[in-house]
């Protein structure tokens, strides 16, 4: 699915090129995944394109440069989000996520995930 008014998804300028960085490095796309789990917060995961297979309860918003951006439902529906932003912030990435570049990882902002 393109990138188009439909996306539910979009990207900053330095989320963009965090991807282009990771799609050249790698030479496939990536793809994101917003668990749905018990420690659900503001960072998605990022794989390599079709390693995380996804199921039933994940909803596709839309791709960012080909790269598809997929969030749980029932956290999809309790953030009540129309647009969501993927942008990068300092720091490792968590668990097997790819990283967005040294010392960087992915980060989903939308209303829902602003602190305070």
């Amino acid at each position: 699915m393109p990138e188009s008014a439909a996306s539910r998804i979009t990207a900053t300028p330095a989320a963009r090129e965090a991807i282009a960085r990771l799609r050249a490095a790698r030479g496939e796309p990536v793809m994101f995944v917003q668990s749905g789990g018990c420690c659900a917060g503001s960072v998605p995961m990022c794989f390599p394109l079709g390693e995380l297979i996804v199921g039933s309860l994940d909803v596709l918003l839309g791709e960012v440069d080909g790269c598809p951006f997929y969030i749980d439902r029932r956290l999809d529906e309790a953030w009540h989000q129309d647009v969501f932003v993927l942008d990068v912030a300092e720091g490792e990435p968590e668990d097997f996520s790819l990283g967005a570049g040294p010392d960087l990882h992915f980060v989903t902002v939308s209303d829902a995930c602003r602190m305070p």
